[in-house]
């Protein structure tokens, strides 16, 4: 398989270096805005590794750069705000198409807290019908949530249960950056994006509907020693994509910022600096947002500064295959000296690179295939829960006290 990785920032970066490492695939470029940190990316890993500088918005320069690299697959390793030329590029050249974070969703014009608008892939699933027509797979949120977060519904779905009460996504860590008093381990403009935007919540009677941000704290435990966490819920992927495969009551996506996370997104938000508008200042017009992400550390580079566990899971409830009520917190732990000493790339940025070359190997053996616009849960998760297991940094799941009714 020939790939081309449109991206070269942390997960960029650590799926073409961790492509070398296990020596997968036939040819790997990596194409970047600047040129310099695309060849860093992989400096040392081979002949089989290239890199082109490209604009993530230039649709004729991607197909053009798919074409003359007879490329087979494109992972889309940039910000959201580069989902849909990378899609539409895919589309035209016939590549299958993946990536770990789909079309930006639209808060509704009047009632933003109750009721969606453009929904994150949206504009994504609108063109379903054109990409099975034409055979091609685009592949959405093979990351870590969503993506390896979607496998384990999944997999408990098909394995676990006989029916479903809750799918809800837990995200939580104990990660510590020294000599910063506030530094994300991920893409502040995601970041904002999802945390600030109205979250999404799937329920059978209802269907999808929002809330306000940060809304329903409640704290959940995680494993290896990460202990209790307030989690909030915030606008996901999954909570979009796990209902259109998936027979649940209700699906949410929680995430466990923590106080001081909260109250400088919230500060953020009421100056107006989680903006993508440009505003003028002197003689130049500048995103506020952009403006944040320049003040604040690149989170590639904060793995030797970083130390901790960051943990990824999804916890279900429902009737077990016994009949009786089960619970279950199916996650993968990833501890940051370990990704930082085998991989150069930090934790965070690791655990979401690894899950798009996975589902890269199944497509290339043949394991996974389809057409059209794809979500992970679409696919059969046990091929890819088992070479999770093969990589390093397994999976677990873990029995909780289910409530019987």
């Amino acid at each position: 398989m020939r790939v081309l990785i449109i991206g070269a920032g942390g997960v960029g970066s650590a799926i073409a270096r961790t492509a070398a490492k296990w020596n997968l695939f036939e040819y790997v470029a990596i194409a970047d805005y600047d040129l310099e940190r695309a060849e860093r990316a992989v400096d040392g890993a081979g002949e089989r590794f290239a890199a082109f500088q490209i604009d993530g918005s230039d649709e004729q320069s991607i197909v053009a750069l798919l074409r003359a690299e007879r490329v087979d697959a494109v992972v889309n390793a940039l910000d959201p705000r580069f989902v849909m030329p990378v899609f539409r590029s895919a589309f035209s050249a016939e590549v299958a198409y993946l990536d770990m974070a789909m079309s930006l969703s639209h808060p509704h014009p009047t009632d933003p807290y109750r009721l969606p608008g453009v929904k994150l892939g949206d504009e994504q699933f609108a063109l379903d019908a054109e990409w099975r027509e034409r055979g091609l797979l685009a592949l959405c949120g093979i990351g870590v949530e969503p993506g390896l977060s979607d496998v384990f519904a999944r997999y408990a779905a098909d394995s676990l249960f006989s029916s479903i009460d809750e799918i809800g996504v837990r995200d939580g860590a104990n990660l510590k950056v020294e000599g910063y008093e506030f530094a994300p381990s991920f893409s502040i403009w995601t970041t904002i994006e999802e945390c600030l935007n109205p979250p999404i919540i799937w329920e059978r009677d209802r269907e999808w509907f929002t809330t306000a941000p940060f809304s329903e704290p409640e704290t959940f435990t995680f494993p290896a020693g990460i202990g209790p966490v307030e989690c909030v819920n915030v606008e996901h992927e999954e909570v979009v994509l796990i209902p259109r495969w998936l027979n649940a009551r209700r699906v949410t996506f929680k995430y466990g910022l923590g106080d001081e996370f909260i109250d400088v997104l919230s500060v953020l938000h009421k100056l107006g600096l989680d903006s993508t508008v440009p505003v003028r200042v002197g003689e130049v017009e500048v995103s506020p947002r952009d403006l944040v992400g320049a003040c604040l550390p690149d989170p590639a580079q904060l793995g030797d500064r970083m130390s901790g566990l960051t943990c990824a899971g999804t916890w279900v409830t429902g009737t077990g295959v016994d009949g009786g009520p089960r619970e279950v917190y199916l996650h993968q732990v990833v501890d940051n000296e370990w990704t930082m000493s085998e991989f150069g790339s930090q934790s965070v940025v690791w655990q979401t690179a690894m899950n798009p070359i996975i589902a890269l190997e199944l497509l290339d053996s043949g394991a996974w295939s389809g057409a059209g616009v794809l979500g992970p849960e679409a696919l059969p998760a046990d091929p890819f829960l088992d070479l999770v297991n093969s990589h390093g940094a397994p999976w677990a799941l873990e029995e909780r006290t289910a409530k019987g009714g």
